[in-house]
C-alpha cells in the first residue's frame, strides 16, 4: 500500500481552490485540479436497465462500491451502495447507517463487478469513522446523506477511480447531450431477488414540477431531490441500490459526476412514480468539510508517523 501523502496533497490542492477569487475562475474546484469521473477501461457512453436489465460490464463504473456488513451466521451481506469520492472517502445515503452507526461492522467492497467473485483488481477496506449529515431525518429522508471513510486508502487503477463531485456552478456545464446513469447490486424487480453481478441504467432526469404532480409523489419532493427515471417505469433502482450514484456525463469536461445518491421511491419501475435521489450540489460544503477532515487526520497521522520513524532512528543512532 503506498503511502498517505497523496491526501495531504488533496488538502493542500482544496485550500488552493478555496482562495481564488470567485470574479477570477468562478469554475475552479477540486474537480479541475484533482483527476477523477474517468472510466479507463469504457470508450464510449452506455447504461441499460437495473430493474430487468443488463449486467455492467467489469470495470464500467470504477467508483461504484458494495457497502456491506457482518451479521451473524454469514460472512458479509451487501447492504448498500456508494460511490468512491477520494483515496478514503465513500460517499453513499445517510438512511444506509440508521442502527447501524459503528464501523466496526462494515467493510467497502471495490474494484469488483460480482459481490461475491472477487478478482485481482478487487480491494477491501475496513470503515474507520462514519459521517450523517446531522440534519438526517428518518422520516422523511431530507438530508440523506452520509460519507464512510475507510481504514486505509485505495489505490487507483483501472477498475478504481474516484467520481467527480457536482460542479459549483451546473450551468457553465450544461449541456443537451448530457446522460445520467445509476448503478448498483439491488433487486432485479420489485419483489425480485438481488444481483450478485453490478446492474447499469441510463435514465432521464424528471421535472421536479411533473415528479410532484397530484398523479405522483403529490408535492413529497423538495429541492434537494433529484427525479430520475422513466415516466412510463421500467428504469429504476430498487431496494439495495440505495447509496448508490446518480452519475452524468458531461461532454464539455468529458468528466463524470455525482449529482445524486440514491435514497428512495415508490415501489421500483412504477410509471409516474421514478426514484428519488438526493442532489448534491447543495450539500458541496458538508462533503468536503468531512473530506478535509478526514484528509487533515490522515495528514497528521501521516506526519505523526513520520516523526516516530525519525525518533527511532535517532535513537538508534545515537
Amino acid at each position: 500500500m503506498r503511502p498517505q501523502l497523496p491526501s495531504a496533497s488533496v488538502l493542500l490542492l482544496w485550500v488552493l481552490a478555496s482562495t481564488v477569487p470567485s470574479g477570477v475562475a468562478p469554475w475552479l474546484s477540486l474537480e479541475v485540479l484533482v483527476e477523477c469521473g474517468r472510466r479507463p477501461l469504457m470508450d464510449g457512453i452506455s447504461g441499460s436497465r437495473i430493474v430487468g436489465g443488463d449486467d455492467a460490464p467489469l470495470g464500467s463504473w470504477p467508483w461504484a462500491v458494495s457497502l456491506q456488513v457482518h451479521l451473524v451466521g454469514v460472512e458479509f451481506a451487501h447492504v448498500c451502495g456508494g460511490a468512491l469520492v477520494s483515496e478514503n472517502s465513500v460517499l453513499t445515503a445517510g438512511h444506509c447507517a440508521t442502527g447501524r452507526m459503528d464501523p466496526y461492522y462494515w467493510r467497502a467492497v471495490l474494484g469488483t463487478d460480482h459481490l461475491w467473485k472477487h478478482s485481482k483488481h478487487t480491494a477491501k477496506r475496513s470503515i474507520s469513522h462514519i459521517s450523517v449529515h446531522p440534519e438526517f431525518n428518518r422520516q422523511t429522508f431530507e438530508n440523506d446523506i452520509a460519507l464512510f471513510q475507510l481504514r486505509s486508502a485505495v489505490r487507483y487503477s483501472d477498475y478504481i477511480q474516484p467520481i467527480c463531485l457536482p460542479p459549483a456552478h451546473p450551468q457553465l456545464y450544461a449541456d443537451n447531450r448530457t446522460k445520467c446513469f445509476i448503478s448498483g447490486w439491488g433487486r432485479l424487480a420489485e419483489k425480485g431477488k438481488t444481483s450478485s453481478v453490478l446492474q447499469e441504467a441510463e435514465v432521464e432526469i424528471i421535472p421536479s414540477r411533473v415528479c410532484n404532480g397530484s398523479d405522483a409523489y403529490g408535492g413529497l419532493i423538495n429541492a434537494n431531490m433529484i427525479c430520475a427515471g422513466s415516466p412510463s417505469g421500467g428504469v429504476d433502482s430498487c431496494q439495495g441500490d440505495s447509496g448508490g450514484p446518480l452519475a452524468c456525463h458531461y461532454p464539455t469536461a468529458n468528466k463524470y459526476y455525482v449529482v445524486g445518491i440514491t435514497s428512495f421511491g415508490l415501489g421500483c419501475g412504477h410509471p409516474n412514480f421514478p426514484g428519488i435521489y438526493i442532489r448534491l450540489a447543495p450539500y458541496r460544503g458538508w462533503i468536503k468539510s468531512q473530506l478535509l477532515l478526514s484528509s487533515s487526520v490522515t495528514a497528521s497521522a501521516c506526519t505523526a508517523l513520520t516523526l516516530s520513524a525519525v525518533g527511532m532512528v535517532l535513537l538508534h543512532t545515537s
